[in-house]
């Protein structure tokens, strides 16, 4: 399509967050190719992404065979130029295929139709009647779709619908109706929601469409915060300044357009809108009647919503001009209705508006806002008079009734637990503060008390730097020996700051805060300080738990006592950070949850929460472990949560349903969390994504999982080191390692991961995830050792194997689950060790030699390891061990042991959509001769692509490929160039680098490394 055709049209160069459209339009497609008509009719406002989607969509669908025909609507009103989308339909085929094999699809070779549309296929219909003129170009369009489509899939896209003329419709709606008559064609027509007022041409079209059987209406909604920060990445090319994600989802309201607008360059975000961005915004206003424009500029004022009563307060209008005024912003979409107000239907449209007022206009505006507010605060919501008030005051650039609203404002925002809104304010106080004349007489507070307020509100709100930057401003002005308590407080903050960014020097506040308390000076405060010491002490740290309940107990604080039982609880666990659910720490966390709910302190019972589901996720109890983090979310309401334990809660959950294998539970609670929380802070954020990207990793999602490494790498690269935050990364970045890059790069990254434990004193909850995976990896090496003879990668695993069993035999195990990590690295360091003994002989696992004796030994280690890990109901794992085990049956030659343990395989990956370890299940199956249940021709495999029996090269189970693609892949697992490969097989250059994009394709490979470092891992090329 021409550039020219498409002007109007915008859309991000970004795709993310639309899997499910996606799916949509796969669907129509795979409906057609089965014969079954199939319609889309997509819809979504301007700028969300609807070209960006057809034109991703239209790629794959090219690149799977399909004939693509685009053809776009002009911005000429609803009666310009006829037919202009099908004319560019037309022209592409012509300047494609010739005019000639135009005619050749027609009846006669007759064009007199199609030539009203392209005058150089001849001499159009001249006179006569027009409606056999019209139906005659209607046949003509539809013989012209019909042939396309005899060979292949036909996929005709209309965009921008809601520009079209009426006869661009009457001919949709025509072929629409007609698609039982033609096998293979799939119609997409896109529209922007947000221009179809209620008077639209278009809406009664929609309607009609919408109730054919074959035709499906799909709305593209705004990204959600975690895609809106995803997009940011994939435009950047690296995680953006911390804050950035909110600010921009903030702004843009997930329109991914508006998005990529605003951001930067160099990763800022635009402080104005910018021009191209303005005049998109604004033109839908300036089409309306110049009262409505002037009432909007007054609404614009107004904030993200404004009540009609206010606004006819404002605006001085009676309720009969008002609603005059309004109505056609209304009927357009510039305004939307809501409860008794209104407001902009983009926040962007709003602040484009506000933004073309004049500097009067816009002081008095607000002003005049304020001014009515104050007058009768029943005109705003209950509890937001102080806000808006305050809002409107520095709008107007009245700094003193802007510093007194302000400080009033946050303390209201304080009593409805409005931690980030609180701060923000108190920030303004502190702006304006030396431009107002005896400002601590005019809000009765000094200086210190309010960077003391806006310590407070930092901490809750998540804002860990700048709780730094404020509670050191604060300390300058106290003098600890006048105020040792408030000093106190802020060196126990100022501590919680730094620890939680990882800071390591966060223990010396610790200690001159409780220096100064004793506790007969501030007993609550003192007791705060020492839990926090309990928790983070290196030596002494029970000593400081029983010394905060004895003195909770003596002053007779029960929160403070309920606190206390909470770090106790901890103590009380074993050292592998584990406790079962009848045992004495649930118990004491059971009275704290218990004095928490009596005294209604939420923060007791988000504790409760946070510390049972940790100790019981340890302990393997998996669902009980996500009762007690859901109980403790629900307990409190979401705006009382902090960011810190309400996203803390959620890795709380998504950990055990991980375990669990309801992967997609897991994922849905990290988005979640993710979006609800406004990005959580940076350690936390990191856990959510190491979570998200071990699913996406065992998914085969391989690009996702490298994203979610390396995004929480340079989270982590900075901040102090702690076990149970980096190496479950050291952890992902081995299984990385191995599935993108081969066993020689796993083999130094088990290397490297082992470097990162501090034996004896790393966890060993944290430390055996790591051995494990570490011993997956070298038991691949020396596989592929053993096939290709390869006495260098031998060597190098028979290292990495050394080291592995020396981290091994000092750590403990405590738990079942700990239990089941430690037999998988036994059987894995057997089983290993077995190969590299035969390394050069014929004895590789699944081969036909091999030691029988001692290959039962090794399936009894995998058996072993198996129930271990059914005990605690962690589906993954247990596949694995089964399918290992399989691979020790072979070795002994016990083919129907093998298969007994591969049947239970099978259907686990499946379930959990492992699409790598269902390959290698799959692969070993068929190697072995031994058959599992497969789905029926033409449904799903485990990897969600069709399965046709028969159609498959051995070993190449549930990939899709060929058999002339996996000589090609042969040959790219040896190193060859496309143009060695087209020189061996005979066949060009360009063929050749055909095969290799459709073998990337599917095994969801980004390069040729990848997908030869994926063969070797399946072994497709053994023997």
């Amino acid at each position: 399509m021409l550039e020219s055709e498409m002007s109007g049209r915008a859309s991000s160069p970004v795709l993310v967050g639309r899997d499910e459209q996606m799916a949509a339009l796969d669907a129509a497609l795979l409906s057609v190719r089965q014969g079954v008509p199939s319609a889309v009719l997509l819809g979504g406002e301007a700028g969300v992404g609807k070209s960006r989607l057809i034109a991703e969509f239209g790629a794959a669908a090219g690149a799977a065979g399909a004939r693509v025909l685009i053809g776009g609507c002009l911005e000429l009103g609803t009666d310009g130029l006829p037919y202009a989308p099908f004319t560019a339909v037309l022209r592409d085929l012509v300047h494609e295929l010739g005019g000639d094999a135009v005619a050749a699809m027609l009846p006669g070779r007759t064009t007199r139709g199609l030539a009203r549309l392209l005058p150089e296929l001849g001499d159009p219909d001249e006179g006569g009647d027009p409606g056999a003129a019209r139906a005659r170009l209607f046949e003509e369009v539809l013989s012209v779709l019909e042939h396309l489509s005899t060979g292949t899939p036909v996929v005709l896209v209309i965009e921008d619908a809601h520009w079209a003329d009426r006869s661009s419709r009457d001919l949709l709606t025509f072929l629409i109706g007609n698609q039982r008559a033609i096998n293979r064609l799939a119609i997409i027509v896109t529209f922007r929601s947000d221009e179809l007022h209620r008077t639209h041409p278009l809406r009664p079209l929609l309607a009609a469409l919408d109730r054919i059987d074959w035709v499906e209406r799909v709305e593209l909604p705004r990204l959600s915060r975690h895609d809106t920060g995803e997009l940011a990445v994939r435009i950047l090319g690296r995680e953006p300044a911390e804050g950035l994600a909110e600010a921009l989802y903030r702004r843009s309201e997930g329109n991914p357009l508006f998005a990529e607008t605003l951001l930067c360059c160099d990763g800022e975000l635009s402080p104005a809108l910018p021009e191209s961005l303005r005049d998109l915004l604004i033109g839908s206003v300036r089409r309306l009647p110049e009262d409505t424009q002037e009432v909007l500029r007054v609404a614009s004022a107004g904030g993200a919503a404004t009540g009609h009563a206010l606004l006819t307060a404002v605006s001085g209008l009676d309720e009969g001009a008002l609603t005059r005024a309004l109505r056609p912003a209304v009927l357009a979409n510039v305004l939307r209705a809501q409860g008794d107000g209104y407001s902009f239907r983009h926040e962007l449209i709003r602040e484009a508006v506000h933004d073309d007022l004049l500097p009067g206009e816009h002081g008095r505006l607000h002003s005049r806002f304020a001014e009515a507010i104050d007058g009768d605060p029943a005109l705003v919501p209950p509890g937001r008079a102080a806000v808006e008030m305050a809002h409107h005051w520095y709008s107007a650039h009245n700094s003193e009734w802007a510093l007194i609203a302000a400080w009033q404002a946050a303390a209201q925002a304080g009593r409805a637990v409005a931690a980030a809104e609180r701060l923000s304010l108190l920030a303004r106080v502190l702006g304006l503060w030396d431009q107002v004349p005896d400002a601590a007489t005019q809000i009765g507070a000094d200086h210190a008390r309010v960077l003391e307020e806006a310590t407070c509100a930092a901490h809750d709100a998540g804002e860990f730097e700048r709780g730094i930057a404020l509670a050191t401003s604060a300390l300058k002005e106290l003098d600890p020996a006048a105020e040792p308590a408030r000093a106190a407080r802020l060196l126990e903050d100022r501590s919680h700051f730094l620890m939680r960014l990882g800071h390591p020097n966060y223990m010396q506040d610790l200690h001159d805060a409780l220096a100064y308390v004793p506790g007969d000076v501030a007993p609550v405060t003192r007791i705060n300080i020492l839990l926090f010491l309990a928790r983070c002490a290196v030596t002494d740290e029970r000593s400081c738990a029983d010394e905060a309940l004895a003195l909770a107990r003596r002053i007779g604080d029960e929160v403070c006592e309920a606190n206390a039982l909470l770090t106790l609880a901890m103590f009380h666990a074993d050292p592998g950070q584990q406790a079962a659910s009848d045992s004495d720490p649930i118990r004491l966390i059971s009275q704290a949850r218990a004095m928490g709910e009596r005294r209604g302190a939420d923060d007791v019972r988000l504790k409760a929460g946070i510390n049972a589901s940790h100790l019981l996720e340890g302990a393997g109890e998996h669902e009980l472990a996500i009762e007690a983090a859901r109980a403790a979310t629900a307990s409190v309401d979401a705006q009382r949560r902090s960011r810190f334990s309400g996203s803390l809660l959620a890795i709380n959950q998504a950990e055990p349903l991980f375990a669990l294998g309801r992967w997609d539970e897991a994922v849905k609670v990290t988005d979640r969390a993710l979006d609800l929380y406004h990005g959580p802070g940076p350690l936390h954020r990191a856990l959510l994504q190491l979570v998200a990207g071990t699913i996406a990793c065992a998914r085969g999602d391989l690009a996702a999982g490298r994203q979610a490494s390396s995004a929480a790498r340079d989270i982590l690269r900075s901040g102090r080191f702690e076990d149970q935050h980096q190496l479950p990364l050291a952890r992902l970045e081995v299984t990385l390692a191995l599935a993108a890059d081969g066993p020689a790069a796993a083999n130094a990254a088990v290397l490297e991961a082992t470097d990162r434990l501090d034996l004896p004193n790393s966890s060993p909850r944290y430390a055996w995830p790591v051995v494990t995976a570490g011993a997956g990896a070298v038991l691949a090496a020396a596989r592929q050792a053993a096939a290709d003879r390869d006495e260098r990668l031998r060597d190098e695993a028979a290292a990495a194997a050394a080291r592995l069993r020396t981290v091994a035999e000092k750590l403990e195990w405590f738990g079942p689950v700990q239990q089941a990590q430690q037999l998988t690295f036994a059987a894995a360091d057997a089983h290993a060790a077995w190969l590299l003994g035969t390394a050069g002989g014929s004895g590789a696992a699944g081969g036909s030699g091999g030691s029988g004796s001692g290959g039962s030994a090794l399936r009894s280690g995998w058996d072993e390891a198996a129930a271990a890990w059914e005990a605690v109901s962690e589906p993954y794992p247990l596949a694995q061990a089964l399918l290992l085990a399989a691979e020790a049956a072979l070795a002994c030659g016990d083919r129907d042991s093998a298969a007994a343990r591969l049947t239970r395989a099978a259907p686990l990956a499946a379930g959990l959509g492992a699409t790598p370890l269902g390959q290698e299940i799959a692969i070993l199956a068929r190697r072995a001769g031994i058959r599992l249940a497969r789905p029926a021709d033409g449904e799903p495999g485990p990897d969600g692509s069709e399965v046709a029996h028969g159609d498959e090269p051995a070993g190449t189970s549930g990939l899709g490929l060929t058999g002339r693609e996996l000589e090609v892949l042969r040959l790219v697992a040896a190193g060859r160039s496309n143009r060695e490969i087209a020189a061996e097989l005979f066949i060009s250059p360009k063929t050749a680098s055909v095969h290799v994009s459709n073998i990337l394709g599917k095994l969801g490979a980004a390069s040729r490394g990848e997908a030869a470092a994926k063969a070797h891992t399946l072994r497709l090329f053994e023997g």
